[in-house]
């Protein structure tokens, strides 16, 4: 059986999650819980566009937050 992920001619959601972490997500599929649909339905190509246009820092929200506020006022870059 092929990998559903992986089907260039499947339609897809980009899905998203409260760290910011995006997902290529087949369509047939129910979305997992803690995550939601913000593109798509689309091919895959256009899903993988979506996310390297938008998807620019890899770092989850908590640690980004982290990192601009850490304990003692000094920030980390």
């Amino acid at each position: 059986m092929a990998n559903p992920f992986e089907d260039a001619d499947a339609n897809y959601l980009v899905l998203v999650n409260d760290e910011g972490q995006h997902s290529l997500w087949p369509e047939f599929a129910a979305v997992p819980a803690g995550w939601k649909s913000i593109f798509g339905p689309a091919i895959r190509g256009e899903c993988l566009n979506f996310i390297e246009s938008n998807w620019t820092d890899m770092r989850p929200k908590s640690l980004i937050a982290a990192m601009d506020n850490p304990p003692g006022g000094r920030t980390v870059h």
